[in-house]
């Protein structure tokens, strides 16, 4: 094998020590908490195809697919059965057709092999390589798993070699930072017991409960699902600030990778802050920055969209179910961490967490602000969602069931009944708020929202 990806292989001479001698999978058992995620149970096994996984930089796609290494060696797949390249180190698709030939013609003679090109949008039309090798049928016995952080490129890639796939119904995951449910489950804080009584138990948990629930989605305001900044609060009691700017590098890179500016990052950036919440054009967004297109705005956003960095939000139009193009959108992150490290990057500081983060937090208007953006990912990743725009707004509108449902967000003390004027026109609205308790709002039922979204994550586990 060539030497420079034999750190990634260590399982070909030391099966048995695999979780100890790889690096990611060594870096992860030092860790006080350690995710294991869903996809772990449904990543392909025993199965010929070609497989993506896709998700933002810096989530946890590598150390994943060594976690998923791992056990296919504990399930009994042979270990030389198993190959790791990392697409960085690769120039074009010639030089990946060679490297996996000969990995391909170097493996026994067996049922099923797997090969894994970890962030393969590195590798220069990397996908003529793969058309190349299916055509060949190189890979009839083979899955190839391939990993990437931007979607679109993917995306695009596999328009181009229909029909090679394989048979399996599902050939394309998506990893995401971990949602509330995940990020509770993960730091133990209330018993397994708790936790289904809160997904499963009465209407009404009782307060003690919901006051530990409420809390927890406090603290998931300021780390989001991202592993590396909750495992800093659990280690240091803050998050340090290399964590945020470990997630700041990665956006600017892969800007900058794709041709752009970082100043016209820094530009978008700004503008989207400055109007979080709040309905946008992309003409408006340029009165803003030194950009004068509002296309050139609109590619910088998609780009952005495409890294798992932030979410459009777009207007809904009720009757056909779908985005309404011509009016105002809302573009928010996909993750509050991410919003942090945003500002983190934007205004430096020495200590972001103390001096911006938790101010912010402190700060009742700029903080539901951050719910009503972390709510409406979090819908967004089980369902189609959009806001409303009418005589008045609703912040999330998610369709399930060929119909739309309504649902506003309010995490303020008091609620003014102008801010409702258009929630109550629906007969399946949905207000989530700050009360423990369920209630209703001028015939509008209310929940409380960390339970609401607790629940979601339920729903996304069930439905895998």
């Amino acid at each position: 094998m060539d030497p420079r990806f034999l750190p990634h292989n260590t399982h070909l001479d030391f099966p048995e020590q695999f979780s100890q001698l790889d690096p990611h999978l060594r870096l992860l058992g030092k860790q006080p908490l350690v995710h294991k995620s869903y996809l772990l149970d449904i990543l392909p096994r025993n199965k010929p195809g070609i497989f993506t996984l896709t998700g933002g930089r810096q989530i946890g796609k590598t150390t994943l697919m060594k976690q998923w290494m791992a056990a296919q060696l504990m399930h009994g797949t042979p270990p030389d059965n198993i190959r790791f390249i990392t697409g960085g180190l690769i120039q074009d698709h010639h030089a990946l057709v060679r490297l996996l030939s000969d990995m391909l013609l170097a493996m026994p003679e067996a049922e099923h092999k797997y090969l894994i090109v970890d962030e393969v949008t590195y590798i220069r039309e990397w996908d003529k390589a793969v058309k190349y090798l299916t055509d060949a049928g190189l890979l009839e016995k083979a899955g190839l798993i391939l990993t990437g952080s931007d979607m679109t490129l993917i995306k695009e890639a596999r328009m181009r070699f229909p029909g090679r796939r394989g048979t399996e119904s599902r050939v394309d995951f998506h990893l995401y930072p971990l949602n509330f449910l995940e990020a509770v489950q993960l730091k133990k804080k209330f018993s397994s017991a708790d936790i289904d009584t809160l997904l499963n138990g009465p209407e009404d948990p009782s307060l003690d409960l919901m006051d530990g629930l409420f809390h927890e989605f406090e603290w998931y305001l300021i780390h989001g699902g991202f592993l590396t900044a909750i495992n800093d609060l659990e280690e240091h009691g803050f998050i340090l600030p290399a964590t945020y700017y470990t997630y700041t590098d990665w956006i600017r890179g892969d800007f900058l990778k794709r041709g752009r500016r970082e100043k016209s990052l820094q530009e978008i950036l700004r503008a989207i802050i400055k109007s979080y919440g709040s309905q946008v054009t992309w003409n408006s967004l340029t009165q803003e920055m030194s950009i004068d297109h509002p296309k050139t705005v609109a590619d910088h956003v998609g780009l952005l969209e495409s890294m798992d960095v932030v979410f459009v939000l777009h207007a809904l139009i009720e009757d056909k179910l779908s985005a309404a193009p011509k009016k105002a959108r809302k573009v928010f992150f996909c993750d509050p961490f991410i919003f942090h490290c945003a500002m983190s990057w934007l205004w430096p500081c020495s200590d972001p967490y103390q001096d911006q983060t938790l101010p912010l937090l402190a700060d009742s208007g700029k903080a539901s602000l951050l719910v009503e953006a972390c709510s409406a990912s979090l819908f967004g990743r089980n369902h189609p969602v959009y806001y409303i725009k009418a005589k008045g707004e609703v912040d999330i509108a998610y369709v399930h069931q060929e119909r739309f449902w309504p649902v506003e967000v309010k995490w303020t003390s008091q609620l003014r009944p102008g801010e409702l004027k258009q929630i109550v026109k629906y007969p399946n609205g949905l207000i989530l708020n700050k009360s423990r308790q369920k209630g209703s709002i001028q015939n509008v039922p209310t929940r409380p929202l960390p339970l609401e979204l607790l629940r979601l994550g339920a729903h996304s586990q069930n439905n895998r």
